[in-house]
């Protein structure tokens, strides 16, 4: 569907990761007017010179039927020519609703059958094992049995959605994933009754680089692609993407092409891999089917996913082939201080910590070598500034909830909720969990 406006415009979800902004920058220099809608007018997009205007919306996490509904009363718009998805909830409202929005905006994205095989994780499994693409050892939590090695213990799902969890999607946290120790076996009901549904377990692969091998999809053609290699994480022992260098690998392009090519892919995808240290074998744990948080980054090696999905949506062809620079390196600023901040203060066992001094020697080596930032550019300041005060707020906001609670635990009478909550933590990342056990959750909340 095309209707090629003067004023055509691009929705984009404002969100805490960089995605949003990186789509505006990207998006509103080329004549496309940048609406960022979100439940949060603290989201760093909001602040951007290349943003036109700024819409509020239901948060997802707590309604998200009626962020579905006002998505779609965006579409009805007659400038929107179609909408980004920058996270899980983003692309399952737009893909299950798929032929209501293709009335009225182009629909980039997959089918829900498609994306059901993708943000359910037995089914991705399944596919992998069809496209000869390897993987860890994974089964659900009621058939496993081997508990003398090391494992993960992380949802079956991606989001907490209806047409998954049913009637309990409502109320149900899928969780994040969790490092499970030899020898011990998990509460496996308690499990389940949190979680709303059967988890899964894996094997932990140890001490596992992680890559990202990104693309975008044109019905089951590859319009282009790119990879990096997480150098940082968010913590010592891993987590969402700190600092990220570029690479070109036959062997990782091979296995994601596989992989999307057996689902058939329409829209955008980072597949995400451990690359298992015993045998150099890229390993799949999970495909985030939306952008990435390091968005920016794949941008700036020459990676321009934006453009290339208004193209893709609007019908424009992409006049060369795209391309993109190998060994350039990227960081995220606040990602880097939690990385020190973990080497500092924090203790993983499975991981070895890095002395304090080698850290700080090392990211300071990268920020000269590559001064390259996801938030920081010269010409549009604010959204780093944004950043910065909701990363500010929300270390207060934490100490003060820790002040204000009682001796046994409990909140103390009369402590107030806070209500206007800063958009300030990722909702959605691309580098694993926080944990021993790297690459689930591009970039690591679920």
């Amino acid at each position: 569907m095309q209707r090629h406006r003067e004023d055509a415009s691009v929705l984009v979800p404002g969100i805490a990761a960089p995605s949003t902004v990186a789509c505006c920058r990207s998006l509103r220099p080329r004549g496309v007017r940048t609406v960022v809608g979100s439940e949060s007018r603290s989201t760093p997009a909001a602040t951007s010179a290349y943003r036109d205007e700024f819409v509020g919306l239901p948060d997802p996490e707590t309604d998200l039927a009626a962020y579905g509904d006002a998505l779609r009363s965006l579409a009805d718009r007659t400038d929107i020519e179609t909408i980004v998805p920058v996270r899980e909830e983003d692309v399952y409202v737009l893909a299950n609703r798929r032929d209501e929005f293709a009335t009225d905006v182009a629909t980039p994205w997959p089918a829900f059958e498609t994306l059901r095989r993708v943000q359910d994780r037995v089914d991705l499994f399944a596919a992998a094992d069809a496209a000869g693409v390897a993987a860890p050892e994974t089964a659900l939590l009621d058939e496993w049995d081997d508990w003398d090695r090391e494992t993960i213990v992380k949802p079956r799902y991606t989001v907490a959605a209806p047409a998954y969890l049913g009637s309990s999607a409502a109320h149900a946290t899928i969780g994040s994933t969790e490092y499970q120790p030899p020898g011990t076996e998990p509460d496996r009901q308690a499990e389940i009754d949190t979680r709303g549904h059967v988890p899964l377990v894996q094997e932990r692969i140890p001490d596992s680089p992680e890559y990202g091998f990104f693309a975008l999809y044109d019905h089951g053609d590859p319009v282009a692609t790119f990879q990096h290699c997480q150098r940082r994480g968010w913590k010592y022992c891993g987590g969402p993407s700190a600092y990220r260098e570029s690479v070109f690998i036959p062997e990782l392009e091979d296995a994601g092409r596989a992989l999307l090519d057996e689902l058939e892919w329409h829209g955008l995808a980072m597949v995400e891999f451990l690359r298992d240290p015993s045998d150099g074998e890229f390993k799949l744990m999970e495909i985030n089917p939306r952008f990435w948080s390091s968005l920016p980054f794949s941008v700036r090696a020459g990676a321009d996913f934006p453009a290339y999905y208004w193209q893709l949506a609007t019908g424009e062809p992409i006049t060369s082939e795209p391309t993109y620079e190998v060994g350039m390196g990227g960081h995220l600023l606040r990602g880097e201080l939690s990385y020190v901040h973990s080497v500092a203060t924090e203790e993983y066992p499975l991981v070895e910590r890095p002395s304090l001094g080698t850290a700080v020697r090392e990211v300071a080596t990268s920020l000269v070598a590559h001064p390259r930032f996801d938030y920081a550019v010269a010409d549009d300041p604010v959204p780093f500034v944004q950043d910065g005060v909701n990363l500010v707020r929300t270390w207060l906001g934490d100490r003060s909830a820790t002040a204000e609670t009682g001796d046994d635990g409990t909140e103390p009478t009369g402590a107030t909720p806070t209500i206007d909550r800063p958009a300030s933590e990722p909702a959605q990342t691309d580098g694993g969990p926080t944990g021993p056990q790297s690459g689930s959750s591009d970039d690591g909340t679920r």
